[in-house]
C-alpha cells in the first residue's frame, strides 16, 4: 500500500512538473510572439492616471495588442511589472511582443508630440500653435502667457512671455498643461540667452528686456540671415542719435485685429508700440526672437546707416541720409 502510494506521489510530482514546464514553455512562447507580425501603423493607446494594471490590460487588449488577458497578467506578474505600469499615451503596436509592451509601459516611454515654433511668431500665434498640435487650448496658453504671475514664476523681468517663448522644435507629452510648455519655452530662452550675453547687454547700456524687444524688431524686419547684424545696427544709430525707429511691424503689433493692410492713418495713430509716435523702444517685444536676431541686437555691425527699405521679398537697401533713402523708396516702393 505504502508502495503505491508513493508511486501516485511520484506521479503527481511528475505531472506537476510537466505541467509547470509546460506552463513555462507556453509563457515563454507568448511573451515573444506579437499578435500580428505583419501589423500597420502603431496604435495610440493612452492609460488613464491611477489606472490599475487590469484596466491597462484592458485598454491594450481591447485595442488588439495582445491576446488572452490573463496569460498577459501572469506575465507581468512573473516581471514584478503589475504595479510598475506608468500613466500616458503610448505608441504600441501589435508587431510588438507582450514582452516589449510591458516593457515600454513599465519604463514610462510615452509618445511625445512634436511641435516647431518659427522665429518671429508672436505669442498668440505660439497659442494657436500648440492648440493645432492638440497640447493645449489656445485660450489657457494666451492667459498663462499674458499674465504676471507666470512671467515671475518663470524668472523673467516682464509684464508677459511675449519674446521669451524661444523659437524650437519641442516634444511634449500629453497631457500637458499650457503653464508646462511655457516653462520649458521659457527654460530654453535662458539657456541661450546666457550670461555671457547678460553682461554684453549691460555693457551696451541696455537691459535684458530691451535686447529681446529690439530683436523681435529685428526678427520681423528681415528674414535674411546675412542682414541681420545690418538691420540691428540701423536701430542701434538711430536709437544713439534719439531717433524715432520708424518700424512697421511694431505699428502692426499695436492695431488689433490687424487686417494685412497697413495705411498712413495707421502710422500716424499713437499707440505703445507706434514706432512712428513715439521715441525709443516700445514696451516690450512683439515677436518671439531666435538666436540669431538676438545675437544680433547684442552685437550689431558697425556701419553709418539710417536708414533702410526693401529692394526685393528677402533684402534690403540701406541709406546714411534722408535723401538717398527717399530715392531708394521711390525706386524700390512707389514704382511698384
Amino acid at each position: 500500500m505504502k508502495k503505491q502510494l508513493l508511486i501516485i506521489l511520484i506521479l503527481c510530482l511528475a505531472a506537476a512538473s510537466a505541467a509547470a514546464g509546460l506552463l513555462a514553455w507556453d509563457l515563454s512562447r507568448y511573451a515573444g510572439s506579437p499578435v500580428n507580425p505583419e501589423a500597420g501603423e502603431p496604435r495610440h493607446v493612452k492609460i488613464p492616471p491611477g489606472a490599475g494594471f487590469n484596466e491597462a490590460a484592458g485598454i491594450i487588449e481591447e485595442a488588439g495588442l495582445v491576446e488572452s488577458p490573463v496569460r498577459f497578467k501572469i506575465l507581468a506578474t512573473l516581471r514584478k511589472a503589475t504595479t510598475s505600469i506608468k500613466a500616458g499615451e503610448y505608441r504600441l503596436s501589435a508587431k510588438m511582443t507582450p514582452d516589449q509592451i510591458i516593457k515600454q509601459l513599465c519604463q514610462g516611454r510615452v509618445f511625445l508630440h512634436r511641435v516647431t515654433i518659427a522665429e518671429g511668431l508672436n505669442l498668440y500665434q505660439v497659442a494657436q500653435n500648440m492648440e493645432e498640435a492638440g497640447l493645449c487650448s489656445r485660450a489657457d496658453f494666451i492667459r498663462e502667457a499674458t499674465d504676471p504671475k507666470t512671467a515671475e514664476k518663470m524668472g523673467i523681468a516682464a509684464q508677459s512671455l511675449e519674446g521669451y517663448l524661444f523659437p524650437e522644435t519641442y516634444y511634449f507629452e500629453k497631457p500637458v498643461t499650457g503653464q508646462k510648455i511655457i516653462q520649458t519655452m521659457t527654460n530654453r530662452f535662458k539657456n541661450v540667452f546666457d550670461q555671457e550675453w547678460k553682461n554684453r547687454a549691460e555693457k551696451m547700456g541696455f537691459s535684458v528686456h530691451e535686447i529681446v524687444t529690439l530683436a523681435s524688431i529685428i526678427e520681423k524686419e528681415t528674414g535674411n540671415a546675412e542682414e541681420r547684424e545690418t538691420v540691428a545696427s540701423v536701430f542701434h544709430n538711430r536709437i544713439k542719435k534719439n531717433m524715432r525707429l520708424d518700424s512697421d511691424p511694431t505699428v502692426i503689433y499695436g492695431i488689433e485685429n490687424f487686417d494685412g493692410n497697413l495705411t498712413r492713418k495707421h502710422l500716424r495713430t499713437p499707440t505703445p508700440y507706434n514706432t512712428y509716435t513715439r521715441k525709443g523702444l516700445p514696451p516690450g517685444p512683439i515677436a518671439n526672437p531666435g538666436r540669431a536676431s538676438l545675437k544680433a541686437a547684442l552685437y550689431p555691425a558697425d556701419t553709418p546707416y539710417l536708414y533702410f527699405v526693401a529692394d526685393s521679398q528677402t533684402s534690403h537697401y540701406f541709406s546714411t541720409t534722408l535723401e538717398e533713402h527717399n530715392r531708394a523708396v521711390r525706386k524700390y516702393q512707389l514704382n511698384k
